[in-house]
């Protein structure tokens, strides 16, 4: 077959135009690279441990609203990123927190939320002598690995091209370590009715993945349509397991009691947990990015539901 100069011409201009919309499809999904600078900048000495009413926990805060701004996400609560707060933890009085919040506004009646706290433990001075004051304790799993993917969730939202049928509220919570005070604050005083929010995904301690054990995914009894949600869900290189409790110790606990439906992703306990050894040098990025496309998957599938049906838990007999 014999091309002329013009065919060329436009043989070549589809073949750039493919070759530029993969490379667009592809930016857009969870990054291990991301996730490394993502945790390494947070989980550095330079953050001393990110502790609720220390410096470096303020820095984490303005980093994640920096965040939130550069991919479009909108000032969540009254025209600002930030939610401040207080509380009283024994014989600390009055402590100074906020939540980072960013809304993606699709028009839509409801609102998936997805959260992870950006908190650690500092310098443990809030904690009365039950860690070691001082030391820093850089929390690169607890939780620089869930800021971490909730900032790759939320660019996969905001740049992937499509307008869904929810609206999106990410949301980076304070003083978690402290007794969840960040999200138990978010559900006394909502941006918007807890009864228009479909569902809440947390994560929380997602950067040490174990191929025994896999990554659990907490909630699953907390709607009536999850099972289905669930079905031909595949990991890449990860697997997952279910658990039917919504609650637990982390922020999705504050909404599931709050009458939400919940998933909550955790990759386990280690011996690292809330010491100074939780360090950079420990995460599984590229696992995290695959446990990423789990979280995708899930919650593509629950937007094919027009609303959730809340579970509250069952009575033991």
């Amino acid at each position: 077959m014999f091309f002329n100069s013009e065919h060329m011409r436009v043989i070549l201009l589809a073949g750039l135009l493919l070759t530029a919309a993969g490379s667009y499809a592809q930016t857009y999904m969870p990054s291990a690279e991301r996730i490394t600078r993502t945790v390494s900048y947070l989980a550095s000495d330079k953050l001393k441990g990110r502790g609720t009413a220390e410096k470096g926990g303020e820095k984490a805060s303005k980093y994640v609203a920096k965040k939130f701004a550069t991919l479009g996400l909108e000032p969540g609560f009254n025209g600002k990123y930030y939610q401040p707060f207080t509380f009283t933890r024994g014989k600390h009085v009055d402590v100074p927190s906020r939540n980072v919040i960013g809304f993606l506004d699709n028009g839509a009646p409801y609102t998936i939320i997805i959260g992870a706290h950006y908190d650690h433990l500092g310098r443990a001075g809030l904690f009365d002598g039950k860690y070691p004051i001082g030391e820093i304790h850089n929390g690169a799993d607890d939780n620089a690995s869930g800021v971490a993917g909730l900032l790759e969730l939320a660019r996969y939202y905001t740049e992937n091209g499509t307008q869904e049928d929810f609206n999106f509220m990410f949301i980076a919570f304070g003083g978690e370590e402290l007794g969840l005070q960040g999200s138990k604050y978010y559900v006394k005083h909502p941006v918007d009715s807890l009864d228009n929010i479909h569902f809440m995904l947390n994560m929380d301690m997602i950067g040490r993945y174990n191929p025994e054990r896999g990554v659990g995914i907490g909630g699953y009894g907390s709607a009536e349509e999850w099972p289905a949600i669930f079905k031909d869900v595949k990991g890449d290189g990860v697997k997952f397991f279910t658990d039917a409790a919504g609650k637990g110790g982390s922020d999705h606990h504050s909404f599931y009691v709050a009458g939400v439906p919940v998933l909550f992703f955790h990759t386990g306990g280690h011996d690292d947990y809330h010491k100074p050894t939780d360090d950079i040098a420990k995460l599984k990025a590229r696992e995290e990015a695959g446990i990423l496309g789990i979280a995708i998957q899930l919650i593509n599938n629950a937007m094919k539901e027009k609303k959730l049906t809340y579970k509250g838990e069952e009575e033991k007999k």
